[in-house]
């Protein structure tokens, strides 16, 4: 058995039993590793060969940049400098970590990266209710931050990505709500207004004060730093 079944009245949730935390853990181990194979094919750029030595190395730097990226997205999403009365909360600037791997490495590094965050997300907070619920508010959602990658080799990649990937996730998040959630709309709302403006409002809070953040100069340069290390080939 992989989930419990969790009854509170009429409604019902599924919490994954050991089993299933052990299943989660092993995808999660899978996507980690072809997010490592994606970025390192970006690393390696146009080069025709390079040594077995040298090929490990790039590996290695993958997986420690592709790890850092989720575990600083994990730690700070518990950071939360404001909580809404209603839901949702601004945290430490813990989307911004989850996108950057799409911005060192490409889209399809990003997106598997970002869906290997939703798989821990998953893993330490679970709420599922329907399996295409947990499909859009999971590996979906945090997946989306990974579009971040169209930008990767463009002029202000970074803002660009990163505006890109929340708005997937903005987007995924309000189809889950409009959905499976539509009990919860304010009174007087429909639930696809609702789920709209829910979600805009905590996700949108924390874009605006990441971007502020990324408007200052040197804070760009630093990201503009790491992504170079991220890429160079020793």
């Amino acid at each position: 058995m992989l989930y419990n079944v969790i009854r509170d009245g009429d409604n019902i949730s599924y919490i994954p039993t050991v089993a299933g935390r052990t299943a989660l853990t092993a995808l999660f181990l899978i996507l980690l590793a072809a997010a490592v194979f994606l970025a390192g094919k970006k690393s390696a750029g146009s080069q025709d060969a390079v040594s077995r030595k040298t090929s490990a190395r790039l590996t290695a730097r993958q997986l420690s940049f592709c790890s850092a990226a989720i575990a600083l997205g994990t730690v700070l999403s518990n950071i939360k400098l404001y909580e809404f009365p209603f839901g949702g909360s601004v945290t430490l600037l813990s989307m911004l970590f989850v996108c950057l791997p799409g911005y060192w490495f490409g889209l399809k590094a990003g997106l598997v990266t970002g869906m290997a965050h939703g798989i821990l997300q998953l893993i330490i907070g679970p709420y599922v209710i329907h399996p295409l619920q947990l499909l859009m508010d999971y590996p979906l959602a945090f997946g989306a931050f990974g579009l971040s990658g169209l930008f990767t080799d463009r002029k202000n990649g970074l803002l660009k990505g990163y505006v890109t990937g929340i708005v997937g996730r903005w987007l995924f998040s309000t189809l889950s709500g409009w959905i499976f959630f539509a009990e919860y709309a304010w009174e007087g709302w429909h639930p696809l207004p609702y789920s709209l403006t829910y979600n805009a409002i905590y996700i949108f809070s924390e874009g605006a004060l990441t971007l502020a953040i990324l408007a200052i100069p040197h804070v760009r340069e630093s990201f503009a730093r790491v992504r170079k290390l991220a890429l160079e080939i020793q």
